[in-house]
């Protein structure tokens, strides 16, 4: 596991993702901007996504991390993604 920090930005890695992860304020509200490293694609969360990803029962988050579901798939682009 790789984990690298530098004032408010970072990196968090393991053989199989590497994500930057920066504090991001430039939105309505302060969150975090995720970023692919490998596809370049980035996603913001604010604090009610965060706190729901800690509240999911853990059968609930093991589907959303099986790669086989939409990540492989040929699926680019999702359509409710935030930009900034």
């Amino acid at each position: 596991m790789t984990i690298g920090f530098d004032g408010d930005e970072g990196v968090v890695g393991s053989e199989f993702a590497q994500v930057a992860v920066r504090f991001d304020t430039s939105g309505n509200g302060p969150r975090l901007r995720l970023e692919d490293l490998r596809s370049g694609r980035v996603r913001y969360l604010d604090a009610l996504e965060l706190e729901t990803i800690i509240w999911l029962p853990g059968e609930r988050l093991t589907a959303l991390l099986d790669p086989s579901h939409s990540r492989w798939r040929g699926e680019a682009r999702e359509p409710n993604v935030r930009e900034p």
